[in-house]
């Protein structure tokens, strides 16, 4: 039987992983620079805790879902470091659930923030 690593050391595998993307992951550095700037935004135009809520988690999904998206993308390469249809495949629908979820959050931002801001303005 396989021994488990210490608690601490599981979360120090965990925030290798996401030292790693940061200092590598270009998309993911402008995820968590355009999620600051939400934050940002949310603090000076004073959301509601349930608009923090809706705001917290499409960040959160949306970081979620580039990290998987890497992760993926790792695998592929290591199995198939040629290109092959159904490797390209799941890198292409990988990176899609990223653009989709994105594209969600981008929505729910305007939502939350241009009624905000056009009675600030």
């Amino acid at each position: 039987m396989e021994k488990k690593h210490s608690l601490i050391k599981s979360f120090g595998f965990a925030f290798e992983g996401l030292w790693a993307e940061i200092k590598k992951g270009r998309n993911f550095r402008i995820q968590i620079a355009a999620g600051f700037i939400a934050a940002t935004l949310g603090i000076i135009l004073k959301l509601s805790p349930e608009e923090w809520l809706d705001l917290v988690i499409v960040i959160t999904i949306v970081l979620i879902l580039e990290l998987v998206n890497t992760s993926i993308e790792a695998l592929v390469d290591l199995i198939s470091p040629e290109i092959q249809p159904k490797a390209k495949l799941a890198k292409d629908v990988s990176a899609a659930t990223v653009l989709i979820a994105s594209i969600g959050a981008a929505i729910i931002g305007a939502l939350i923030f241009l009624p905000k801001l056009m009675a600030f303005i």
